[in-house]
């Protein structure tokens, strides 16, 4: 009997150890419009494993990809309802958390990626803070690149060149709907899956974006200029609902941090490469660039800034982070440390 009984125990003991692993297991479920097989999803599935296998199982990330549960507006609305738990989102699209994450994508702040850098090293810390107080966990952000105006027709070299094409802004995008006002432009909001199509049968001639997503996109077959001035600057992120991330044993939340941080740090980096390299792709494929000349140039910058004006007057971002983006870029041009 004490025989039967010691094993009962032990036996007991055992299930009980099977069991709490798979109690505490946890399966983060994470949308994204990035396709399976690009530079994103490589990195991010490589992370995944191993936060797998550093926390023994207890933490898992299930990807949906290439936009299969829907926009940016749409992941964020599944969140809510605890169907998904996070996505890897644009900084814009996250501004109902965190309003100052638009700043860098203001209207024609930025000339180069040295002033990017610049910038970033001093700003993206507090952008990340101001977003986890939000109530989104983030690891740093990953560069989307700069946003270029494409054209199918014409060059657009200036801004009343621009006042007569149809210009594409996706569609619930205030910060958009407010710059292409001031610039006196009548969009055509869509969604990215009607952009194509649209450039395909005249809906729209005009688009802005990195050379990278204009390639992934398709976009690229369908237009034939492009205007060689950075109309803007955006960032991604992925952000995961900050109570379900607080259901982590601490030590399994601190190797989620760590691996996917540095994930991020790669993905920046590689888009970096990857954004020149469709760039130059682009020229090569017969797209002609556009250079506006000095005097159109300052006629940009001018509607940039009475843009940046209105999105402050709207709170769309704050004053305050907009006059240290400015302080910080004139310093950058000054070539302080």
């Amino acid at each position: 009997m004490t025989r039967k009984l010691l094993a009962l125990v032990a036996a007991g003991l055992l299930a009980t150890t099977a069991v709490v692993p798979a109690a505490h297991a946890q399966t983060l479920k994470i949308a994204t419009l990035s396709p399976d097989g690009s530079g994103w999803m490589t990195k991010m599935r490589a992370g995944a494993t191993e936060i797998k296998t550093r926390t023994e199982g207890r933490v898992e990330l299930k990807f949906y990809t290439g936009g299969s549960m829907g926009t940016d507006r749409a992941v964020l609305n599944k969140i809510k309802i605890g169907q998904l738990h996070g996505g890897a989102l644009t900084g814009g699209s996250l501004a109902d958390a965190a309003r100052d994450l638009q700043v860098y994508s203001l209207p024609l702040k930025f000339r180069s990626f040295d002033e990017v850098d610049y910038v970033r090293s001093r700003m993206d810390a507090t952008l990340s803070k101001q977003l986890e107080e939000g109530g989104f966990v983030n690891f740093g952000f990953a560069e989307g690149g700069f946003a270029y105006a494409m054209s199918k027709n014409v060059p657009v070299s200036s801004v009343a060149a621009l006042r007569k094409q149809r210009v594409w802004i996706p569609d619930n995008d205030h910060q958009s709907e407010v710059g292409m006002k001031v610039f006196q432009v009548s969009p055509v909001p869509l969604s990215l899956a009607d952009v194509l199509p649209s450039l395909q049968t005249g809906i729209i001639d005009t688009v802005a974006s990195s050379p990278i997503g204009a390639v992934a996109l398709q976009w690229h077959t369908q237009v034939k200029y492009l205007t060689d001035l950075p109309l803007s600057y955006f960032i991604g992120t992925m952000a995961i609902d900050k109570k379900t991330f607080a259901k982590l044993a601490p030590a399994d939340q601190a190797v989620v941090r760590e691996v996917m941080t540095r994930v991020f740090r790669d993905i920046d980096a590689q888009n970096r490469k990857d954004n020149v390299s469709a760039y130059n792709a682009l020229m090569k494929q017969g797209i002609k660039p556009v250079k506006p000349n000095a005097v159109e140039i300052a006629e940009w910058e001018k509607n940039g800034e009475m843009a940046t004006a209105q999105m402050i007057k709207d709170g769309i971002v704050s004053a305050a982070a907009a006059q240290q983006l400015n302080g910080l870029i004139a310093a950058a041009r000054a070539g302080k440390k």
